[in-house]
This record gives C-alpha cells, structure tokens and sequence, in this order.
C-alpha cells in the first residue's frame, strides 16, 4: 500500500508519499516542499490573491505526476489556516479538484493540531510526558499538550491565530522591524498563549514540527546547506532561542536571505515565527526538541489505517 499526503498551508504545500514500515511507522519514498504563500494578504483582504492562487494550483498540478508515478492508492489533500480565512476559497477547491482528481478538505484546528501530535510523537516515540508539539506554520500555531507515540492521548490542544505569515503582515512591517513593532507583535502574542489554558509549567519535553521549527534548527547549527537528517531529533536550548530571535529580528530579509540554509521564500517572515517560539520558550521549562516529522505523517498513518 502506497498512500499520498499533501498538506496546504498558508506559507507552503509539502508532499509526503509513503508506504507502512514493519514497526508500524512510515517509510517515505519522496517529500517534497514547494513554497507558495498562499495566504499572501489573507490576514488584510480576505481573499486569495490570484497570483498565490495560481502558485499554489501550479504546486498541485507537479504533485498530481509525482504521485501518478509511485502510484499511491489513497491520497488526501488538507488545507488549513488561510482557507480556513479566504473567502473566495470556491476557486481553490475547484483548481484542486482539476487538477488532483480528489476533493480539497479544510480541516479545523484541532483535528491539524492533533495530527501534527502524532506525527511528532510517533517519529520520536520515547520522550518523557507530557509532552508539548507546537506547530508554526504561515497563518496559525497549532499547540498539543499528551503523551503516546502511535495511539497518542491529547490532554490540550488548539490552534492560535498566531504564524508567521500573519504576525509578519500584522505587525512586523520594517526591515527589520522596529522595537515598537516587535513589542507590539510580543503583546498579542502573549495575550493569545496566557489565554490558550496550557499548562505550559507541565512539559516535560517540548517539540517543534513545521518549517519555522526545522528552518530555525538548521540556522542555529549553522548548517552549509540544510540537512534533515542533521535537523531531526536536534535541541535547541531556549538561550540559543532567544538569541537566534534577536538576531533574525536584527536583519534585515537579504541579510536572512543569505544565511546558507535558509529558503529564500522563507526569509521575510522566519523572525515572527522565531518570535512565536521564543515567547512560547519563555513559558517552558525544557529545550525545544525539533521533529522532522509531523501533520503529513499523521495524515500518511491515518490514510493507511483506512
């Protein structure tokens, strides 16, 4: 059994095909990541713009021949916080539906949060409880407090309107943004994560999923050239947190653009999500562990069980 993943976000669209390992995992056969900021503007407009539209219909379009090639069985698309947001988002589920052959599903935020858990939870099944899985992605974070690997149990999750696409076009607009801007944007997201009901004094081990989370790993390494291998499993402490925080927030988008592995679409916007982080280090007691896995290998684990 082979089976497809794709998951649209608001900044990327990744692609995970795999097929079951013996120890009921996952063995990939291809990941692949496009970045198309589909939520480009959502935040101010509402809308999808035409052009994110069409990148992210392009991006559909060279998966739809990947899959056909490996010939998976089953394939789910999911959407998560800009087409949560987008009114105009009729235009997307028919473009996806052209081109994939299958229906576009938005799912909430507690069903991305609870699959970003066990995908996190399964690739590193032997972390002490509870544990904490925070997601950053473009348009939300998604924050999973439990324990378990492949049956995980969730004692709190939900998805904040905090990420990094967001609180960038929001808050952070100079280059590099100014104190006032970064303290604005430090306020709001405090406000969300004292409201969220996280016992956050609790986590015993606390891991980042996503491309914030990885990107920021391979930096603070100082990677020649971004490795997962190297990424996975990685721990950043919280001082070498704040640091990296202040420094990307120091920069200005060609400076970051010109650290050796970082995406260059990712460069405007990795300071907020490194802020988003930081403020949530600051209310943890333990390193942040940084997972390579995450919602698409829920999603890959869920499509096998079918």
């Amino acid at each position: 059994m082979k089976v497809a993943a794709i998951d649209c976000g608001t900044n990327s669209v990744r692609l995970l095909v795999a097929q079951p390992s013996t120890d009921g995992g996952l063995v990939d056969l291809e990941r692949r990541l496009i970045l198309t900021r589909l939520g480009q503007g959502v935040d101010a407009t509402g809308r999808f713009h035409p052009d994110a539209l069409q990148r992210t219909l392009d991006a559909f379009a060279e998966y739809a021949g990947v899959i056909a090639d490996f010939g998976a069985e089953r394939v789910r698309l999911v959407a998560t916080s800009a087409a949560r947001d987008a009114s105009n988002r009729d235009e997307f589920f028919a473009g996806a539906r052209e081109r994939l052959g299958i229906d576009a599903e938005i799912i909430s935020g507690d069903e991305e949060a609870a699959l970003s858990f066990r995908g996190a939870l399964t690739a590193l099944p032997d972390v002490a409880t509870p544990a904490l899985v925070m997601d950053i992605g473009g348009g939300s974070t998604e924050l999973v407090l439990g324990s378990g690997g492949t049956t995980p149990r969730i004692e709190h999750g939900l998805s904040l309107d905090i990420g990094s696409v967001r609180v960038r076009e929001r808050f952070l607009a100079g280059d590099p943004p100014t104190g006032d801007q970064i303290a604005a944007a430090s306020d709001y997201i405090d406000a969300l994560l004292d409201g969220s009901g996280i016992p956050f004094a609790d986590v015993a081990t606390w891991i980042g999923v996503g491309g914030t989370a990885t990107s920021l790993s391979a930096v603070n390494q100082r990677l020649p050239e971004y490795d997962r291998t190297k990424v996975h499993a990685s721990t950043i402490a919280r001082d070498e947190l704040s640091a990296l925080t202040l420094r990307l927030l120091s920069s200005s988008v060609a400076q970051v653009r010109e650290l050796p592995s970082m995406h260059p679409k990712r460069a405007d916007v990795i300071c907020a999500g490194a802020l988003i982080a930081d403020r949530v280090g600051r209310r943890v007691g333990v390193d942040l562990t940084v997972s390579e896995s995450d919602i698409l290998d829920g999603l890959a684990l869920g499509l096998l069980e079918q």
